[in-house]
């Protein structure tokens, strides 16, 4: 990802719901002014959620989503409606679209009510304005084809940002502005060639943004710079990996933290986090542990989520356990044969679908913890490491 470029997970998620050949796939192009998703006469083209970001000012970043139909058949289908129903999770803003020929009906009802259960706002568009005037109260009138009520369809967009996102910076107002912070990030073997994995990215933009001095170090360079500094550091973050050799590098009078701990909170559930690692000293023999992550990418010997929290887990523990693995948009939706979530800091994630995870979870009785605030307890300084946090 371009440093330039908004992040996925820090835009507002516009997805397109309705019926199959609704216009969905057309709406969406017109809205893009590109040939985004694919468009056909043969109902069910859209068999996978398809996205795209673009800017819809002044509501600002955003990035689109076209679903599958709701009303798809058959096994297959079924999987279709599953993954487009899904897609609810990330939903920041929906649009239900309406072919005027179907109007409106039980299966846009329905889907109206669980919008409105859980606080997502809505418009609903009628398409293909060009055949068909479009006489449904409230709606919007839309003609892909020729371009007519696009514009007006952004307008009423703009106007419609979600209440729910939270403006919670990722660090900057946890230190006064102008202050130095260290921020470790080790260029391991894991780590991506030529860049920054994206919490690191975010985090230096957010202290730039505040006016801060931010010193960039390897793990090996920790006391290096800290020695160079006249003053002590206002915060030290560090990525949770080396958490256990930094914290023995940092005084205890500088505080210090991780990128996953602060992702934990700028995502909205650091609490359900906290409350979680309690049972991490009650595991048994034979529990099953799930381990997921926002993001794929591939697998390296040391890898942190395969390889070292099973490992350190186990040691902690003292348990046999086993572990399943899940990446990306997979997260299961039985998590009641497991005895614990471990998930990552969640930064290629939104806060609304790292919400629905954490709820998930907690509604099955199921704790669920994140990266950086089980890697500390396990090294046993959680309470130094969300001390900064005023916690």
């Amino acid at each position: 990802m371009s440093m330039n470029a908004t992040p996925t997970s820090n835009r507002i998620h516009i997805a397109l719901f309705g019926r199959r050949n609704a216009g969905k796939s057309s709406l969406m192009n017109a809205i893009t002014a590109q040939q985004t998703a694919i468009v056909s006469d043969t109902p069910g083209t859209t068999t996978d959620p398809v996205m795209k970001s673009m800017e819809i000012l002044p509501l600002g970043p955003v990035v689109l989503i076209d679903t599958p139909g709701l009303d798809d058949e058959g096994e297959l289908g079924a999987e279709r409606v599953r993954r487009a129903k899904n897609v609810l999770e990330k939903t920041d803003i929906a649009l239900i679209v309406l072919d005027p020929a179907t109007g409106l009906g039980d299966l846009e009802k329905n889907l109206k009510t669980t919008l409105r259960e859980r606080e997502i706002p809505c418009l609903t568009v009628v398409t293909k304005a060009d055949l068909t005037p479009c006489n449904l109260e409230g709606a919007l009138s839309v003609s892909s084809k020729t371009g007519a009520g696009v514009r007006e369809l952004k307008e009423a967009l703009a106007r419609l940002r979600p209440s729910n996102i939270s403006e919670r910076p990722i660090v900057s107002d946890l230190v006064p502005e102008g202050s130095t912070v260290v921020l470790v990030t080790p260029c391991d073997s894991a780590a991506p060639k030529g860049r920054m994995i994206l919490p690191q990215q975010q985090t230096l933009r957010d202290l730039l943004d505040h006016r801060c001095l931010a010193l960039v170090v390897q793990d090996t360079e920790v006391e290096k710079a800290l020695s160079a500094l006249k003053e002590p550091p206002a915060l030290v973050v560090t990525d949770s990996q080396a958490f256990g050799k930094v914290s023995k590098m940092v005084p205890e009078s500088v505080p210090l933290t991780s990128f996953s701990i602060l992702f934990a909170r700028h995502k909205g559930f650091l609490e359900a986090a906290l409350s979680a690692v309690e049972a991490m000293s009650q595991l048994q023999n034979g529990d099953r542990v799930l381990i997921s992550e926002g993001c794929t990418h591939h697998r390296q010997c040391e890898d942190i989520g395969t390889v070292k929290l099973p490992r350190w887990l186990r040691e902690f523990s003292g348990k046999e356990l086993a572990f399943d693995f899940t990446s990306g948009g997979s997260f299961p939706e039985d998590l009641t044969p497991y005895r614990l979530v471990i998930h990552c800091g969640g930064c290629m994630l939104n806060e609304k679908e790292m919400r629905a995870r954490k709820n998930r979870a907690v509604a099955q009785g199921v704790p669920f913890v994140n990266y950086g605030v089980a890697i500390a307890h396990m090294k046993g300084i959680l309470e130094r490491t969300i001390r900064p946090l005023g916690l």
